[in-house]
């Protein structure tokens, strides 16, 4: 459905180092950072990338967004929300763990980027 999801950052530097460490729990490769300073993660089915806003304007985060990263399993979603908080982001939300919904089981690990955008990995529970 999605083609490529951009986030702002502040200080690009600083978040590549967060999302690669948080990516590499989920076997993706480190960001690589194009002539303009944005960095781009490049999977089969999309981009996801982080770049200072063009406006020139501070990054901030979309109240009520959330960008959800897809886990194979718990452990994954553990191992990356750990590698977040050890790399700058800050958890959020309830402490990792199993939610029921309308959809079913999820296990969810909430955090914050370093500028303040809200990402989750989310596994979902058979």
């Amino acid at each position: 459905m999605f083609s490529h999801i951009m986030v702002g950052a502040n200080d690009v530097e600083k978040s590549k180092t967060f999302y690669d460490a948080i990516l590499a729990t989920m076997g993706h490769e480190p960001g690589v950072m194009d002539d303009k300073g944005r960095v781009f993660y490049f999977t089969k089915t999309g981009v996801f990338s982080i770049s200072k806003p063009i406006d020139g304007e501070p990054a901030c985060n979309g109240n009520g967004s959330t960008i959800g990263f897809a886990a194979a399993n718990t452990d994954e979603a553990d191992a990356w929300h750990a590698a977040g908080i050890e790399n700058g982001g800050i958890t959020c939300e309830d402490p990792p763990g199993v939610r029921e919904g309308a959809t079913g089981k999820l296990y969810l690990a909430y955090l914050k980027d370093p500028s303040g955008n809200k990402i989750c990995a989310l596994h979902r529970v058979a």
